[in-house]
């Protein structure tokens, strides 16, 4: 008897050892750290690594959570609370729900945002807040509707990285003695009420059209404007391209003039140049049908005597 009494006792001994041994020893992760209380009163904190404790004396602070659970396209399915003992000290998103909030010219729409933050202090995350997610989540609505209350419609649309600005400006403000820095907040859907989607929608149609009229016009008004310069050249060309004409025209006469006085000095050279404009033209007045009727002007004499000058001239071999 006194043999099995002595090995239940050593039996229980070993098993007592082995639980207090388990309840000692605490390996942190990490990135995690645990907080230890002493009969009820903060003690320390245990920094990733292998420590030990004093079992029965010491215990790990359970601290109520509250956790977002997403599907596979990152939209939050349910949210759910439980007691952890372990702090983790890595940057945090958390998804804070849509809700309504009303604009300075009275516009309710729903918005929601994601938070980014990170804990500094794991003792103020545990002593100075209950449920740090959920007050963060609290704090930031409060914090919206009041923004957003400050401005009107379009500069909620128009202006969200200034309100992710200032929110997080607020934000990292009220929870710095929670032991929390907010890093980022994005907001996520800013969504106005169904008429005026329809309406905003209706106006940047008519925008895009006002838009699209205005460029077409403009494209008309400068083809209009190249394709008068394109005539005004075109006709300015061919101004110059006649009047130098005219001028090599008016210089071949003149030279003309010239070699008929220097071949005949005492002849008028001015008879000499009608008799050959007569003839010129007299072929074309000749064209067509055999009983057209020729008259003749009554200066006929005075192309005959310009004749018998130029048969004068060629007889005389003046002219060449």
């Amino acid at each position: 008897m006194l043999i099995e009494s002595f090995i239940i006792f050593f039996a229980l001994l070993i098993f007592f050892l082995l639980v207090f041994l388990y309840k000692a020893t605490f390996l942190v992760r990490q990135a995690e750290v645990v907080v230890i209380e002493r009969f009820g009163n903060f003690h320390t904190i245990l920094q990733p690594g292998l420590h030990f404790i004093i079992p029965f004396m010491d215990q790990t602070r359970k601290v109520l959570w509250t956790f977002s659970k997403e599907n596979l396209n990152g939209k939050t399915v349910f949210r759910f609370s439980e007691y952890v003992d372990r702090i983790d000290l890595r940057e945090a998103a958390y998804d804070i729900p849509k809700q309504g909030v009303i604009t300075k010219d009275n516009v309710t729409m729903e918005i929601n945002a994601l938070i980014f933050y990170q804990i500094t202090d794991p003792k103020a995350a545990v002593y100075e807040v209950v449920n740090l997610p959920q007050a963060i989540e609290k704090l930031t609505q409060t914090a919206l509707r009041d923004i957003i209350g400050m401005l009107d419609l379009d500069e909620s649309l128009s202006s969200r990285e200034r309100i992710n600005q200032k929110l997080r400006m607020v934000l990292d403000s009220a929870t710095d003695k929670w032991g929390v820095k907010i890093n980022r907040v994005e907001l996520q859907e800013v969504n106005p009420p169904q008429d005026i989607r329809i309406a905003m929608e209706k106006q940047m149609k008519a925008e895009r059209d006002r838009r699209a009229s205005i460029l077409e016009a403009e494209g008309q008004k400068s083809s209009a404007i190249l394709a008068a310069e394109g005539d005004y050249l075109s006709r300015v060309q061919r101004a110059k391209g006649e009047a130098e004409s005219r001028r090599l025209v008016a210089q071949a006469e003149a030279d003309a003039i010239e070699m008929l006085k220097a071949a005949a000095p005492n002849a008028d050279p001015l008879p000499y140049m009608i008799a050959l404009n007569y003839m010129k033209v007299l072929p074309e007045m000749l064209k067509g049908k055999d009983d057209k009727v020729i008259l003749m002007p009554y200066e006929s004499s005075a192309l005959m005597g310009s004749l018998s000058t130029i048969k004068e001239l060629f007889k005389n071999g003046s002219v060449k």
